[in-house]
C-alpha cells in the first residue's frame, strides 16, 4: 500500500489542487501560540515539543490502529493519502522561483535581488552570491519539502513523515528560542540519514567523481548541517559553473531541477523494487 500510496501523491501534486486544501496550518499553529503562552510550558520546552509533536502522531497511531483490521487495512489507505500530503512542504519552489528566473534572464540583476527577497526571503547584495543562495533554495526546499518526507513514510509510515513536518514547523514558526532550539535538534536528527542517501543519489545520477571529492571527508560528521551537505552535493554533482548573469544562470537552475527529477525517479525505482522483494 505504501508504494500506491507515494504514486497517488505525485499524482496529487502534479494534476490536482488537492494539497493547497489539505495543508491547513491555522490549527496547528493556534496551539503552538497557547503552549508558548503558558508560563509552565516555556520553563519546559520538551513537554510542549511533546504536546505540538509527539501528541499529533501519537493520536494518529491511534487512528491508524483502529482503522486496521477494517477493510483489510485499505480504509487506512486514505489517511496515509493525506498525511502524506499534509507532510510534504509548503509553497510551490518552481513557482516561486518563476519571477527570480525571468529577471536573472534578463541580465536585470537589480529586480533579481528585489524578487529574491521578496519571494524566497533571501538577501545578497552581490549578483553571483545571489545566484548561489538561490540555487541553494532550490536544492535545500526540494529535499525537506519532498525527499525527507518520501523517505520516513517508506521506512517508517506516516506517524513519522507527519512527526518530520511538525518538527519543522516548530523550527520555522515558534517564537520561544528553547523550544525552537530542542526542534531544530531533533530535526537535524531526522535529516542525518535521508540527507546522505540523496546525496548519494545525486552521485549515482550526476558527477559521482565531483561528489566523493567534495563530501567524502565529511560524509559522517554529525556536526555538518544537513542544509549545507545537499546544497553542496547538488552543485557538485550537476557540475554548476561559476555564476553568470543571463540565460547561463538559469540554465544552472535548471540544471539543478533535472538533478532532482532524476534522484526522485530513482528513489522510486529503489522503493518499487524493495516493495516486489519483500
Amino acid at each position: 500500500m505504501s508504494f500506491l500510496v507515494l504514486l497517488l501523491v505525485v499524482w496529487v501534486e502534479k494534476f490536482s489542487s488537492w494539497r493547497w486544501r489539505i495543508q491547513q496550518d491555522g490549527p496547528w499553529l493556534r496551539q503552538l501560540a497557547k503552549v508558548e503562552a503558558s508560563p509552565r510550558l516555556k520553563t519546559a520546552p520538551w513537554l510542549a515539543l511533546g504536546l505540538l509533536v509527539l501528541l499529533p502522531v501519537l493520536v494518529l497511531g491511534l487512528v491508524l490502529w483502529m482503522l486496521e483490521p477494517v477493510a483489510y487495512g485499505w480504509l487506512a489507505l486514505p489517511v496515509h493519502l493525506l498525511v502524506v500530503i499534509y507532510s510534504l512542504g509548503r509553497g510551490d519552489v518552481l513557482a516561486a522561483l518563476g519571477p527570480f528566473r525571468d529577471a536573472w534572464r534578463r541580465g536585470d540583476s537589480q529586480a533579481a535581488y528585489h524578487v529574491a527577497e521578496r519571494d524566497l526571503a533571501l538577501d545578497a547584495s552581490e549578483g553571483g552570491a545571489l545566484l548561489l543562495r538561490v540555487q541553494g533554495y532550490l536544492l535545500w526546499q526540494a529535499y525537506q519539502s519532498f525527499f525527507a518526507v518520501i523517505f520516513w513514510y517508506a521506512l517508517l509510515g506516516p506517524m513519522a513523515a507527519l512527526a518530520y513536518r511538525l518538527l519543522a514547523l516548530t523550527a520555522e514558526h515558534s517564537q520561544e528560542p528553547a523550544l525552537r532550539e530542542r526542534a531544530v535538534q531533533l530535526r537535524h536528527g531526522f535529516d542525518w540519514v535521508p540527507v546522505r542517501l540523496l546525496a548519494a543519489s545525486f552521485a549515482l545520477v550526476g558527477n559521482f567523481v565531483a561528489v566523493s571529492r567534495a563530501l567524502l571527508h565529511e560524509l559522517l560528521s554529525w556536526d555538518v548541517s544537513a542544509a549545507r551537505l545537499v546544497i553542496d552535493a547538488g552543485r557538485a554533482a550537476s557540475e554548476s559553473p561559476e555564476p553568470v548573469l543571463g540565460e547561463a544562470g538559469v540554465a544552472s537552475l535548471d540544471a539543478l531541477w533535472q538533478l532532482l527529477v532524476r534522484a526522485a525517479v530513482l528513489w522510486y525505482a529503489a522503493f518499487a523494487v524493495w516493495t516486489l522483494l519483500l
